[in-house]
This record gives C-alpha cells, sequence and structure tokens, in this order.
C-alpha cells in the first residue's frame, strides 16, 4: 500500500494582482477542499500556474497553505524549475515550513535524454529533505519518465511515487506494474475523468483539478469505489463526466486553469485573476461558464 492515497486537489493559485497572492481567497479554498474531504493538497503545480510566478510568490505559497492546513491532511509542493538551484531552494522552503512531501516534474524548455533525466533525478533526491513524488506530463515537459528510467529510479528510496498526467492508459498500467518493485509507492492519475478507471488498475487515487470547484463529488466517487459500490460510483463518475464540459470553453491550452479559476470565482470562492501571460476569461466565456454551473446541482 503507497504512503498517500485518495483524492489529491492541485490548488489553482487565486491572485488579486500581478504577482498579488489573493490571500483570503487563498484560504477560503483550502478550507473549502479540506471541508470536502481531500485527502492531501498540492501547491505549485500545473494548475496552480506555478511557472508563471515569482520565486518569492511561491515561498509565500508555500508558507501560508501550510498555515492554513496546520497538519490536517498532507501538503505536497510542487519545486520543479529550469534551474536545480532553485528547485532545492523551493524544497528547503517547503521542509522547512513544514510541507509533507515535493512534486518534482522533468525538467522542461530543452528535453533531456533519459540518460540525463535519470541522472538528474539520482542526483536531486539526497539533496531533498522531503520525499518525492514524480510527475509525469510530456505534455508539458516535452519527455516521459520511460518505465525503464523509473525502474531505475526505484532503488532510491526518497522517491515515494508517481503522478502521471499523460492520458496513456498502456503507459499508466505499466507503471502500476512498478509496484512489484517498490510496494510503497502512491501511484495517482492526473486526467480526473479516469480516476475510477485508474483505482482498477492499480493506482492509488487522482490529482484531480476540479476537486478545486467541488472536492466532495471526487471523494465521493474514490469512497463509492474503495467500498466497491458500482451503483453509486456509475452515477458520481457521469457526474465527473458532465463537469468536464466547463474545459470545452476556449481555444488555448490554458483554458482549463482558466474555467476551474472562473467556476471557483462563479461561486464566490476566490479571484480568477491571471498570472502573465494568460489573462482570465472574456465575459462571453465567463457567461458560458455561469450557465453550466446553473445546470450542475450538487453540494460542493
Amino acid at each position: 500500500m503507497g504512503l498517500y492515497k485518495g483524492i489529491i486537489s492541485p490548488l489553482v493559485t487565486p491572485l488579486a494582482g500581478r504577482d498579488n497572492l489573493d490571500r483570503e481567497g487563498f484560504e477560503c479554498l483550502i478550507e473549502r477542499v479540506i471541508a470536502g474531504g481531500v485527502h492531501g493538497l498540492f501547491v505549485l503545480g500545473t494548475t496552480g500556474e506555478a511557472q508563471s510566478l515569482s520565486y518569492g510568490l511561491r515561498r509565500e505559497i508555500i508558507r501560508l497553505a501550510c498555515k492554513i492546513t496546520r497538519g490536517r491532511i498532507p501538503v505536497f509542493v510542487g519545486i520543479t524549475d529550469t534551474s536545480s538551484v532553485e528547485t532545492v531552494k523551493l524544497a528547503e522552503i517547503a521542509h522547512t515550513e513544514g510541507a509533507d512531501a515535493l512534486v518534482l516534474t522533468a525538467p522542461y524548455y530543452f528535453p533531456a535524454g533519459q540518460t540525463e533525466l535519470s541522472a538528474y533525478i539520482k542526483d536531486m533526491v539526497p539533496r531533498l529533505r522531503l520525499p518525492l513524488m514524480l510527475y509525469n506530463f510530456p505534455g508539458m515537459t516535452k519527455i516521459w519518465f520511460e518505465i525503464e528510467t523509473l525502474k531505475y529510479l526505484a532503488d532510491l528510496e526518497g522517491i515515494v511515487g508517481i503522478k502521471d498526467s499523460s492520458g496513456d492508459i498502456t503507459y499508466y498500467k505499466e507503471i502500476c506494474k512498478l509496484k512489484k518493485l517498490r510496494p510503497d509507492w502512491s501511484i495517482f492519475i492526473g486526467p480526473e475523468a479516469l480516476m475510477p478507471l485508474s483505482l482498477d488498475i492499480g493506482g492509488d487515487g487522482g490529482v484531480s483539478g476540479g476537486a478545486n470547484v467541488y472536492p466532495k463529488l471526487f471523494v465521493d466517487c474514490y469512497n463509492a469505489k474503495i467500498a466497491g459500490d458500482t451503483v453509486r460510483v456509475e452515477k458520481l463518475s457521469n457526474k465527473i463526466e458532465e463537469f468536464q464540459e466547463i474545459y470545452t470553453v476556449g481555444k488555448y491550452a490554458s483554458k482549463y486553469i482558466k474555467a476551474t479559476k472562473c467556476c471557483l470565482s462563479v461561486l464566490g470562492v476566490c479571484d480568477d485573476y491571471m498570472e502573465q501571460p494568460f489573462h482570465r476569461f472574456r465575459p462571453e466565456h465567463r457567461a458560458m461558464i455561469e450557465e453550466m454551473l446553473q445546470r450542475f446541482s450538487i453540494e460542493g
């Protein structure tokens, strides 16, 4: 059994303006997902616009997230950066402030080879004072954590699992087979609609962006799946599929974050300002989200 399991909410970063955290909204969001029963929260991930944020703001987010959470659920901190030095600095802040684990993708921009990637992770792990979860997201980083690379890295005790956002179920099945080497690994899926299926394959849960908006929906679906309540799983899975309609609004890759932030703004949780180069939805797109949420009636 993996160390971590369940629904992890990859938090958006509520902003009140450029390089300005919406602190009240951030606290409201954290309390919302905790009240919804999530099993952990993840700051400074893809959904959190981490790579668009200044180092000062990232440090503030880590400190505030740990302070607000007060140990009630695990806090995962994304430490990915193009600079390994800055990655370690973020990891140190996370350790000092009381976070529980770190999350790291493959270095992005100029793709590394698998030999380079293996060496990078093998060098990084001893420099980190918290458990590390690897994050496979080739759509953003341009490279995969190939299965042979993961087998090689399985010898590193500091690695405690993998989050896979590739959307490739065949690959996900191969990751789950790695539990033969590391039964203590936690394996999470990113695409939220695949979460129920991922549990059948042998995964431990989902890092579900929609849990920002309706945390209880995803938690209830996970709990029903674990309990073997197939009727309830089908009903809740259909609701999760229905919720995916919000991601059809807009045309850029940033629409996934925009839609999530827009939902939270419409629901009065936090501001939907986005850091450059992105921007919040235009009024016509916001109106579409409002209409969808009116039709999508469920307790958050």
